[in-house]
């Protein structure tokens, strides 16, 4: 009986040697898959009978080791797209079921990859080499708010951007305090009406007393003015106001000019602000005119000069934009840019980590599914959590090294063929046994 156990132990490390063959061959052939993930081969010996008189002949059986949480090269690429995490952790991504219409349905089955080498795909998915669809969090343009509860695939729109009316204007400047003459000074404000057009505001400002000047403001193109009124602007204590000399007392509205304005009341460390409407030919449009706060030499001064000096202008309007292009920031930020200069936040890419990486279920792809033995998903922002960190412009490669599966696979070789060898002496020796009994 033992010679026949000696046959079926060989037989069993054949094929547990067959089974290494396919991990390598595997490994080798995968050596340069963005995200692949090597398998090792584990040996288990099964024991029939093992005792202190008695030790029969057992059986190997070769089992894969997952290497998932070993990490490969990361490589930098050309496209803005790519995304390789530097540490633990997977990307959160969905398989499509059927696109119809430009409507896309997706699995319910969530997947893990490592494989970044995401791009644009025409529905404006982003979509890797494998055909799965990098999953996120949403982002409200407007506020920011990131919404962590809920992943689902990123979706770039490269509709344009709507243009955004000015209703804001900040200006810092100083008038000086010992004009070279009486001559008004004027400068001029562009904003942007409700289609994007921009518009021109000028200021027209006249010292008229000591610490004393009035602000005229037209819109030359506006349907309402040109003219849409004039302040009065005083400096220092002639205000009436606890102020410091140079600095904005007060702020009223001229009696004989109110026009379309109206302004801030005093309070200390309040801002000063004039406000008044203009009408482009869309409506009447509010905008603020933000001269800095009362007693404070944050926007509008007056001090020693002969000159007016701008210092600082600007406005919150917008014109039209069109879609230029889409990048990932290392924050994990979708940011869709525009050609007028503006970017909107759409989505968030977070990195997914588990207790145990190394027992996800291996999927087509590159791609994994979460098990009981793995432990349910840790979704987390890129660096936080335990989670590693994300790197843009750049790829995981595989983490096989060949070197290695070259050594591993000599060595298997050798191991085949002294099973095989052990198979011949066994039979050799079977056949004697019955030569002898014949």
């Amino acid at each position: 009986m033992s010679l026949f156990g000696a046959m079926n132990t060989a037989v069993s490390g054949l094929a547990a040697e067959s089974a290494e063959f396919a991990n390598i061959s595997n490994n080798v052939a995968n050596s340069q898959t963005v995200g692949y993930k090597g398998v090792d081969t584990n040996f288990i010996d099964y024991l029939t009978t093992s005792t202190p008189e008695t030790d029969d002949s057992s059986t190997v059986v070769a089992l894969p080791s997952y290497t998932n949480t070993v990490q490969g090269t990361i490589t930098q690429t050309t496209n803005p797209l790519n995304l390789a995490i530097s540490g633990q952790g997977f990307f959160a991504v969905s398989d499509a079921t059927s696109t119809t219409d430009d409507q896309t349905t997706f699995s319910p089955q969530q997947y893990y990859t490592q494989a970044g080498d995401f791009s644009l795909n025409a529905q404006g998915y982003l979509v890797n080499s494998a055909g799965y669809y990098l999953d996120g969090w949403t982002v409200d343009p407007s506020t920011g708010a990131v919404d962590q509860n809920t992943l689902t695939p990123i979706q770039v729109s490269q509709t344009a951007y709507a243009p955004v009316p000015t209703s804001e204007v900040d200006l810092a400047a100083n008038l000086p305090a010992t004009p070279s003459s009486t001559t008004p000074i004027t400068s001029e404000v562009e904003v942007y009406d409700g289609l994007g057009t921009e518009q021109t505001v000028e200021l027209t400002w006249t010292q008229t007393a000591t610490n004393t000047w009035t602000v005229d403001i037209t819109a030359p193109d506006a349907t309402n003015g040109p003219d849409l009124g004039t302040a009065t602007v005083v400096f220092g204590s002639d205000s009436g106001n606890d102020v410091a000399d140079g600095t904005i007392g007060s702020v009223s509205v001229d009696a004989a000019d109110p026009g379309t304005l109206s302004t801030s009341t005093y309070s200390a460390d309040g801002t000063a602000s004039i406000s008044f409407t203009a009408n482009f030919g869309n409506g009447d449009q509010a905008i603020e005119l933000n001269l800095g706060d009362y007693g404070a030499s944050n926007g509008l001064t007056q001090y020693a000069g002969t000159s007016y000096t701008l210092n600082n202008l600007s406005q919150n309007g917008v014109p039209a934009g069109a879609f230029s292009s889409v990048s990932v920031n290392s924050s994990g930020d979708v940011i869709i840019n525009y050609n007028n200069g503006e970017s909107q936040t759409i989505a968030q890419v977070p990195v997914v980590t588990f207790n145990a990486a190394d027992a996800l279920q291996s999927q087509d792809g590159q791609a994994y599914t979460a098990t009981e033995a793995s432990g349910d998903a840790i979704t987390n922002s890129a660096g936080s959590g335990g989670s590693g960190s994300l790197v843009t412009s750049a790829v995981e490669e595989s983490n096989v090294d060949i070197s290695t599966e070259f050594s591993q696979l000599i060595v298997a070789q050798e191991a085949y063929s002294a099973n095989t060898k052990t198979i011949s002496t066994a039979d050799q020796m079977m056949q004697s046994l019955l030569d002898m009994i014949q």
